[in-house]
């Protein structure tokens, strides 16, 4: 060990055990993968809010559910989370209206939970692994850590004169690990956290709505 060691970052990770670089590699490909994931979820979740603010104006402006029911069927491909959900509860209680069934409403409320619960669903998808890089880089990075000074202190059962000089440098490197393994988690749990947040909010948007739509359908039978 060279009492004169470059201390940056990066000289530190280039002067890493294998075990550390494998762990700071881990790390790092978890950050990125969680910033994706951020960036994508945010996108996701704002378009989800802007098309069911879009359908409720429409719906809510006293357009006729026909009209209403035929828009959503025919651009799918355009269509909103709760603008699905509000076809998937129309379609059943046309064809239960057409047999004249008295259980049409139960049988709409089902469709209409089927439906709101894969739109949930997709919703939801990435929060797991956001917990996940939250709850475990530390851990990773801590296990860098050990081992990093584990080598440190090893190194140092070669020398005769120890001193805090000759120290430090394996010490740094060792702490690097838990440094990224912080940088991956804090970021990943807050989105986790602000993210699980919005998706209640949108969930129960969804619910408020479905529950009013079939009042809207009690009233017309």
């Amino acid at each position: 060990m060279n009492t004169t060691a470059d201390l940056s970052v990066i000289t530190l990770v280039m002067n890493a055990s294998l075990v550390v670089k494998c762990v700071l590699a881990i790390l790092v490909a978890a950050s990125l993968l969680s910033w994706a994931t951020i960036f994508s979820k945010c996108i996701v979740l704002s378009r989800a809010s802007r098309q069911a603010e879009d359908f409720e104006k429409r719906f809510w402006s006293g357009a006729d559910l026909a009209k209403l029911y035929e828009t959503a069927t025919t651009r799918q491909d355009r269509t909103g989370a709760e603008e699905r959900i509000f076809a998937a509860g129309m379609t059943e209680f046309l064809k239960r209206t057409n047999r004249h069934d008295d259980d049409a409403l139960s049988g709409v409320r089902r469709s209409m939970t089927a439906s709101f619960q894969r739109e949930l669903d997709d919703l939801e998808r990435g929060l797991p692994m956001l917990a996940s890089i939250g709850s475990v880089s530390p851990y990773i990075g801590l296990f860098g850590t050990v081992w990093g000074i584990m080598n440190a202190f090893t190194g140092l059962s070669s020398l005769e004169n120890v001193s805090l000089a000759v120290v430090a440098p394996g010490i740094a490197e060792a702490l690097v690990a838990t440094a990224i393994g912080l940088f991956a988690a804090i970021p990943a749990t807050a989105a986790y956290n602000y993210f699980a947040n919005r998706i209640e909010r949108i969930s129960n948007r969804f619910d408020s709505f479905s529950e009013e739509f079939l009042n809207i359908l009690a009233r017309q039978r």
